[in-house]
């Protein structure tokens, strides 16, 4: 029994020791890596940014598809750049959680990729700024940064939106040029069908003639079947048709909204009554979806499918109507209107950026190399590689001197091509740090996406405004901020739909705004006053 007992005994010492020893080669190799990485001379133009391979570690939300050492985007990458990353790709389900944890215990690694706001929050960029947890890259970006440095110099209201109460910029966000970036949420669009069986020449431009036509699709049957069935407006719970039918009461913002340098609460104005009062009679006269406040998208998805909806939400109206592409340039998209004659239309716009899509650690031996390697997804070559991959996957050269390529078919084995261009790079479904454009080298456009740009031009780009820019607040704000919207934006919510199916009538109207300016509301909208000074200073 002793023996057996010593034999367990120096069995647990001698595993022990192995996993020291192996913990030690472990920690020696690592180190070497960061110091052959520190000592690497980092090349300010052209590939390879570095002439010998060097290793970092990057922590990005993983896809799904494909693990990202296999991506052949990032295969091709690290040939062109002499840069190998280590990767850390939880699922983007978890990936607040992970990041979270590898904050508190220290451990990112050396790049923080794709995370984006909702991950590493504006607050995150300035409370692990200001601990020097991630690093400035304000100077990264003037020395080694040329497509960067470019687009700031060319907008600089991204810079503006970027820069931190300190005067840093902690993280880069993901920039777009697209067409659709300019849309603040997936818009309104029309059943073509059904204006055509009602011939109907002229979209409504306010907000009577957008009752009037409601009344049309409720009571003249433009589905066709006989039965008194269609729906002639619906969404889910307000959240995307919300911010078009606000721009008709002048307001571009479902909260904090600034007008001519003066910032407001836009859900206790005047106009917000107004919008609510009109609502409320689509509501009561069954032109508002009864089952807007409790159904889900693919309820709403299936109504559309059935040919019972007149105006509804989504990004293209194929989603909600289940259409091709070519029948769905029948639908024309939502113009803007007013409720007022004398009042211009205004309608919302997008910021065209998202914030918090690469970081720097403290921890990297070679930030110079680090932000040599992602600048180039700041050029328009760069992100087409990003997103389309290196030749001979999605696409190959139908002409390398003119520039232009052509698609290759999808293999075997993928639901669609964009699952198939999922598993090629991490441009699918995360905040890519890049600036994206309209994809041209691929030939013309197809009729659909001429028809979008289209509508786009006439229906957005004359009336549009952003509501208020992307600040930064300071810790002690954001503090104060969460404690307010703790109670305001579940209140606010709530009685929205309550206005709007009569449960709360709107004569109640005064006790709703008492209620909000006693949630502190006056120092909510003092905080977002100074953070839009701030913002404004910077011109």
């Amino acid at each position: 029994m002793k023996q057996t007992w010593r034999l367990l005994v120096t069995l647990m010492l001698f595993i022990t020791i192995m996993a020291a020893c192996g913990s030690d080669e472990e920690t020696q190799k690592r180190d070497a890596n960061a110091q052959k990485a520190a000592e690497a001379e980092v090349n300010k133009e052209g590939f390879p940014i570095v002439d010998e391979e060097i290793q970092l570690t990057m922590m990005a939300p993983g896809n799904g598809i494909e693990e990202w050492e296999n991506m052949e985007l990032l295969k091709d990458y690290t040939e062109k750049t002499n840069i190998q990353f280590k990767y850390v790709t939880p699922p983007a389900s978890d990936f607040q959680t992970k990041l979270n944890l590898a904050f508190t215990s220290g451990d990112i690694g050396d790049i923080i990729y794709g995370a984006g706001t909702d991950n590493l929050t504006p607050g995150m960029e300035v409370d692990y700024g200001e601990q020097g947890v991630l690093i400035p890259l304000e100077e990264l970006i003037e020395e080694y940064a040329p497509n960067l440095k470019k687009l700031l110099e060319e907008k600089p209201d991204i810079k503006k939106s970027i820069t931190t109460v300190d005067g840093h910029i902690y993280s880069l966000p993901m920039v777009s040029d697209e067409t659709t970036a300019q849309w603040y949420t997936g818009p309104l669009w029309y059943n073509g069908k059904w204006l055509e069986a009602l011939g109907v020449e002229e979209l409504p431009k306010t907000t009577d003639e957008f009752y009037e036509l409601l009344k049309r699709f409720k009571e003249e049957d433009p589905n066709g079947n006989g039965q008194a069935d269609e729906i002639p407006l619906l969404d889910v719970k307000m959240e995307s048709s919300r911010p078009w039918l606000l721009a008709a009461f002048g307001i571009k913002e479902w909260g904090i909204e600034e007008n001519n340098g003066k910032v407001r609460y836009a859900p206790m104005e005047e106009a917000y009554k107004e919008y609510l009062t009109y609502m409320h009679k689509l509501y009561e006269e069954g032109l508002l979806d009864s089952e807007t406040f409790s159904q889900s998208d693919e309820q709403k998805k299936a109504k559309g499918q059935d040919s019972r909806i007149g105006v509804f939400p989504d990004w293209y109206s194929f989603f909600t109507t289940g259409e091709p592409e070519e029948e769905a340039v029948g639908n024309p998209m939502f113009y803007p209107l007013t409720n007022d004659d004398s009042r211009e239309p205004v309608i919302p716009l997008g910021h065209g950026m998202s914030r918090g899509a690469f970081s720097i650690s403290e921890s990297n031996p070679n930030p110079e190399a680090s932000i040599r390697w992602i600048d180039y997804f700041y050029s328009k070559e760069g992100f087409e590689y990003l997103n389309m991959g290196p030749e001979g996957h999605l696409w190959e050269w139908e002409d390398e001197e003119e520039g232009t390529k052509q698609k290759l078919d999808t293999p075997e084995g993928y639901e669609s091509s964009e699952d198939y261009r999922g598993s090629l790079t991490p441009d699918y479904g995360i905040t890519t740090p890049s600036l994206r454009n309209d994809l041209d080298s691929l030939g013309e456009d197809t009729q659909f996406e001429q028809f979008i740009k289209e509508e786009t031009a006439e229906k957005i780009e004359p009336f549009g405004e952003i509501g208020y820019p992307l600040v930064y607040l300071t810790k002690e704000e954001q503090k104060e901020v969460n404690n307010i919207e703790v109670d305001l934006n579940s209140y606010v919510e709530q009685m929205e739909a309550k206005f709007i199916t009569g449960v709360e009538p709107l004569s109640n109207w005064d006790n709703y705004v008492d209620t909000i300016e006693k949630m502190n509301i006056k120092r909510y909208v003092e905080i977002y006053q100074d953070a839009y000074n701030r913002w404004k200073e910077n011109d």
